[in-house]
């Protein structure tokens, strides 16, 4: 369950990072009340700075997290942030959380000087859209319907490589390289049946179910060119092989092998 208690505390610690951002932005727009001025002055203390400070790193958590617990909505949570970089001008429908940060801002009326649009209300209601989104992901954890069957396959796996590391350290190489091989075989069988993809053959192997990833574009031919590398490097493991593989290839199958149970979905 480590990996479950893992994601829970992270998605925790970014939201508390998401409420100081808030604040931030509240005092930018000046609507947090300045009835009481120590209280006020207080919080300007605390928090100003704390959105443009923080929001790339918390951005780039969010989103690994978000690939990890609430995939379909992953794309929602970067389209409030990504400006699409075929737009002919920036407007009130198009302006991003990336313009913000990047300093662009709305264009002023040459005859009244004012703005076309209010660009910090905008880029502070898409921040607080992206919040929603972490929020509700956290409310998965409580739900009967949060499937953690994949954080617990996650948790065996880890634990399955670090065995396939400790016998790489005394030298057995074949074995330990086939360790890691069932692993990834695993895990990419796993992932056809997350997409519901039939396979033909009754006993798939790694370059059947790569194949099969590869053309359901699950996976793109970079990454099918990198488990091929992998399967191959697991063949060299089977005892039949006049080829003993090297500690380099099995390190390389056993990193490789985590590589993708952690960026393969």
């Amino acid at each position: 369950m480590k990996n479950l208690e893992r994601h829970r505390a992270d998605l925790k610690a970014l939201i508390a990072t998401a409420d100081e951002m808030r604040i931030d932005l509240l005092l930018q727009q000046d609507a947090i009340s300045k009835d009481k001025p120590a209280e006020y002055e207080a919080l300007k203390k605390l928090y100003s700075g704390k959105f443009e400070k923080n929001y790339q790193k918390w951005y780039s958590e969010s989103c690994a997290l978000l690939a990890q617990l609430l995939p379909d909505r992953l794309d929602e949570f970067t389209g409030y942030y990504l400006a699409n970089p075929k737009r002919r001008e920036v407007t009130l429908l198009n302006f991003t959380l990336q313009d913000w940060l990047l300093g662009i801002r709305a264009s002023e009326n040459w005859r009244t000087g004012k703005k076309f649009f209010e660009d910090l209300p905008i880029a502070s209601s898409k921040f607080t859209s992206q919040k929603g989104i972490l929020e509700s992901a956290e409310r998965r954890f409580e739900s009967s319907l949060f499937d953690i069957q994949q954080l617990l396959r996650a948790d065996l796996f880890d634990s399955e490589l670090e065995a396939a590391k400790e016998l790489l350290k005394h030298k057995f190489l074949r074995g330990s390289g086939a360790i890691a091989g069932v692993v990834l075989e695993k895990h990419l069988s796993a992932v056809c049946s997350a997409h519901q993809i039939v396979l033909k053959k009754t006993h798939p192997t790694i370059s059947t179910f790569n194949d099969a990833l590869k053309d359901a574009a699950v996976i793109d031919i970079p990454t099918w060119r990198f488990i091929q590398h992998l399967g191959d490097l697991r063949n060299l493991c089977d005892h039949g092989k006049a080829k003993e593989p090297s500690e380099a290839e099995i390190a390389d199958l056993i990193d490789g092998t985590a590589k993708i149970t952690k960026t393969v979905a």
